[in-house]
């Protein structure tokens, strides 16, 4: 059975890689979206049956606006990955890095070279794009000289470019997160040891360090948290956080305590971590395609 998956970009796209590795290559349909917005909407008119989106990155840090987007959306989160993501400058053949006046990429792949970028002459052109895939197959569909797109090595393969410069981001190890999101689904999966959460709190004192101490109290790790205005609501913030548990229990029972202490607590989705599991080969053993498989368990 094939799942049509919605991503931001085209073939050969970071988020193209992300989905190849949560699902077998023969399961995957792309459907293709110019928008994080449009992933999501995809998966909510049924257009879609899953989504990825990438969350965050080791040198730009959380992709803000994607928490937001899978909150407003009632949309969950099902499953994780991590790509050691490497990015080069690459044009036409032919071209040299001397001959290049503007670069284009999206706007988080130029952040993550933005040290790079300032070597160049202060009239040098950084134009940011709906997405680095996009950017690199528009310099070649347009045969367009004096301009190099940033992307992955697979870019440069896919529409035939010179690639200029390697790994060009200013960390050497970076990372980004990218989660695959779906509708709600009351199937709960065999194997779950982490769960992004949201919640909102009183404007007291002390309100925030009552929920760290709740988390210390019952051997819940908090991995991350970040806030973010309320829109209509000055100076109130909502939190999302990423937790990891080695008991289920135990942590439905930190979800009970919390609904009673915070406002507006909503679990965004519990899945398996995946942190250090890079999964260069997906199909290894049976464990790892529970999670290849996760649509089988969610729709069957």
């Amino acid at each position: 059975m094939k799942y049509k998956i919605a991503i931001q970009g085209i073939e050969s796209s970071f988020h193209h890689l992300a989905a190849n590795k949560l699902f077998d290559s023969h399961q995957l349909e792309l459907l293709k979206c110019d928008s994080f917005d449009n992933v999501a909407t995809s998966i909510s008119n049924f257009k879609a049956d899953y989504g990825v989106l990438a969350i965050e990155n080791t040198i730009a840090g959380s992709i803000l606006p994607n928490y937001n987007l899978i909150d407003s959306t009632n949309l969950v989160i099902l499953d994780e990955v991590y790509l050691n993501i490497q990015m080069h400058l690459m044009a036409l053949d032919g071209q040299s890095i001397h001959d290049i006046k503007e670069v284009h990429s999206h706007p988080v792949a130029l952040l993550q070279c933005k040290d790079y970028l300032k070597r160049f002459p202060p009239q040098f052109k950084v134009m940011e794009g709906k997405d680095t895939a996009s950017e690199a197959k528009l310099i070649k569909e347009q045969n367009l000289k004096e301009v190099a797109a940033i992307a992955g090595e697979q870019v440069a393969k896919e529409f035939g470019l010179k690639i200029l410069d390697r790994n060009i981001q200013s960390m050497k190890d970076n990372k980004t997160r990218f989660v695959l999101i779906g509708r709600k689904n009351e199937v709960k999966l065999p194997v779950v040891n982490k769960a992004t959460l949201k919640f909102e709190l009183d404007h007291k004192i002390g309100s925030l360090s009552n929920v760290l101490q709740l988390f210390n109290t019952f051997h819940t790790n908090l991995t991350k948290i970040q806030s973010l205005p309320i829109l209509g609501s000055p100076w109130q913030y909502a939190f999302f956080v990423d937790v990891v548990f080695d008991d289920y229990v135990l942590f439905m029972e930190v979800t009970t305590m919390l609904e009673k202490i915070v406002k507006q607590f909503k679990i965004l989705g519990e899945y398996r971590n995946n942190k250090d599991n890079y999964r260069t080969d997906i199909t290894e053993n049976s464990e790892k395609n529970l999670q290849i498989n996760l649509a089988d368990q969610l729709i069957d």
